[in-house]
């Protein structure tokens, strides 16, 4: 899914007042921690998850990974907080139009 800046500027604006859902600890991405964050994500459609880790390539990685494996959409990624976007199928946020 592809989100215009209208939209993400939108989807920034709510997750603001957002905590992280879900928070990497010290075994990295693994299977349990990628169910959690889809579970997360089918329910609340935007999500912040927190990945502590100071290597900014090894966070890359594990961003690029999340967004794939999940099949969300990344919003935005500030400091350790990615924040993602799935729209459910019982849409809870309306995003403006293009």
């Amino acid at each position: 899914m592809t989100l215009s800046n209208k939209q993400k500027q939108h989807l920034k604006g709510l997750a603001h007042s957002l905590k992280p859902v879900v928070q990497l600890g010290n075994n990295g991405l693994t299977e349990g921690v990628l169910a959690e964050i889809d579970g997360a994500i089918k329910h609340h459609e935007l999500i912040k998850v927190k990945i502590p880790t100071d290597d900014k390539e090894e966070k890359t990685l594990i961003m690029d990974a999340i967004v794939r494996e999940t099949g969300a959409t990344k919003v935005h990624a500030i400091g350790h907080v990615l924040v993602l976007y799935k729209p459910s199928d019982d849409r809870k946020i309306e995003l403006p139009k293009r």
